[in-house]
């Protein structure tokens, strides 16, 4: 697997997703062990400064990117009925496997049904 991909995972990341990445050879940072009182924008300025690609379950990124026009290294957004954590980490697995080059510089929306990649 690719692991030149590096990410920062978000307040609201399980932490089974960050091990398991751990566990697939990637550099990840998880916030809650850095600081978990940071808001959204100092979150996505980190990303942006250290080229991390973001992963989260929170919509507001969307808008940080597309509304305020800000440029992102890429970010993962997780959208699972029931936030089942497992499922989570099996469409994230297959993503990193089948599609590891288009990750970057994209708003990557994950979700049972479909997997959508937006170019930012």
């Amino acid at each position: 697997m690719g692991t030149y991909l590096k990410f920062l995972a978000d307040v609201n990341i399980e932490k089974l997703i960050v091990d398991e990445l751990k566990t697939l050879g990637y550099d990840i940072i998880w916030i809650p062990d850095e600081n978990p009182y940071l808001d959204d924008m100092s979150i996505f300025k980190i990303a942006q400064k250290e080229n991390r690609i973001l992963l989260t379950n929170d919509k507001d990124f969307g808008e940080i990117i597309f509304r305020q026009k800000l440029i992102s290294s890429g970010i993962v957004l997780f959208r699972i009925k029931g936030q089942d954590t497992r499922e989570k980490i099996k469409l994230l697995r297959k993503v990193l496997i089948s599609h590891n080059d288009r990750i970057s510089k994209h708003f990557v929306v994950l979700a049972k049904e479909k997997v959508r990649f937006i170019p930012m």
